[in-house]
């Protein structure tokens, strides 16, 4: 799988795309997830903003991300998800919050549905904190 350092990442102020899928993607980081990207989907799906995308290496540490990200979007005033599915392998988990998706995949998992690749022209959004100066 490319590493998403090698993607550019599109500069891209979209209001459609919720401040809480950023909440969400920062707290995946916070869980060791693994080249977290967030899409902005609006204008390719329509029905959901954005997609936060993340990766584990075992199923254990899927299900820590899964529930960090719970905690830091409820903590920011955010809902808990509408639904989570696939929590009992942790292959693949989606947390439904309806205006954005997360989905957490152990690596080969990622790799095998490439969902970045599969929607390559979904916009990129910059949300990784600035490094310390």
């Amino acid at each position: 799988m490319t590493s998403t350092s090698a993607v550019p990442v599109v500069e891209h102020d979209d209001p459609a795309v919720p401040e809480v899928s950023i909440v969400a993607a920062r707290a995946a980081e916070a869980k060791s997830g693994e080249d977290t990207v967030i899409l902005a989907m609006g204008e390719l799906l329509g029905v959901t903003d954005a997609f936060v995308i993340t990766s584990g290496r075992t199923s254990r540490q899927v299900k820590a991300i899964v529930d960090e990200v719970e905690l830091q979007v409820k903590g920011s005033g955010g809902q808990s998800p509408l639904r989570v599915e696939g929590l009992t392998d942790a292959r693949w988990v989606l947390m439904d919050y309806g205006e954005f998706l997360v989905h957490v995949f152990l690596d080969e998992a990622r790799e095998f549905y490439d969902l970045e690749h599969l929607w390559l022209d979904a916009p990129r959004i910059p949300w990784a904190l600035p490094a310390p100066s």
